[in-house]
Order: C-alpha cells, then sequence, then structure tokens
C-alpha cells in the first residue's frame, strides 16, 4: 500500500504540481487548500506525511500545525513546511524539512522518502 501524504497549499497550482509529483513516484495524495479543511482531511485521511504553506486564507498552516499537534491520532505525522514566508523555519517546531517556493522537485522527493523510511 502506497504512503498517503497531504498537500496544503491555497495556491491550487503549487498543490498540482506537488500532487502530480507525488503520484508519478508512487505516494497516494489528498489536498486541502487551507488550515481548516486541512485538519478535517487529515482527521479523515490518517494521512503518513503533510506538506504544509504556512500563508493560507482562513487558518493558517501554523494554527493548522498547532491542532495537529494536540490530535492524539495525528500528533506524530511527520511535516515538510513548503512556504514563501519568511520564518518559515520557525513556524513548526519539528519539520522534516523546510523548502522555499519555487520547490527543487528531486530535494523535495529526497526529504518525503526520508520522512518516510
Amino acid at each position: 500500500m502506497s504512503k498517503k501524504i497531504l498537500v496544503i497549499d491555497d495556491e491550487a497550482d503549487v498543490r498540482l504540481f506537488l500532487t502530480t509529483l507525488l503520484e508519478e513516484n508512487g505516494y497516494a495524495t489528498c489536498t486541502a487548500e487551507n488550515g481548516v479543511e486541512g485538519f478535517e482531511v487529515a482527521v479523515r485521511e490518517k494521512p503518513d506525511l503533510v506538506s504544509l504553506d504556512l500563508a493560507m486564507p482562513n487558518q493558517t498552516g501554523t494554527d493548522f500545525y498547532r491542532k495537529l499537534i494536540k490530535n492524539k491520532d495525528l500528533r506524530d505525522t511527520p511535516i515538510i513546511v513548503v512556504s514563501g514566508l519568511a520564518g518559515r523555519h520557525l513556524a513548526v517546531s519539528r519539520p522534516v524539512a523546510v523548502f522555499d517556493k519555487p520547490i527543487d522537485r528531486d530535494e523535495f522527493l529526497e526529504a518525503v522518502a526520508r520522512a518516510l523510511a
């Protein structure tokens, strides 16, 4: 069974890029366009990894992360931060990787593989 990755980003082109990249490399994906929707999807889908943007409407990635770590079933889910926001490395206490936009596809896939190993 392939690992499931939740991609949370308010930019449709980024969601499409990441889901296409991940699916072409054997991963299952689910998506959300903000933190509120992302948390609902996370509870329902129980992803193995979350790719998380920080600056989003309705609920930021940081707010999503705070809710995630309070949930006993989701708190250990690895997070990869994908954001152009300054200080992005400080928004999540233990990200497995932090990427600036635009994303280097090979480095991103390496970080995903490490996180899921």
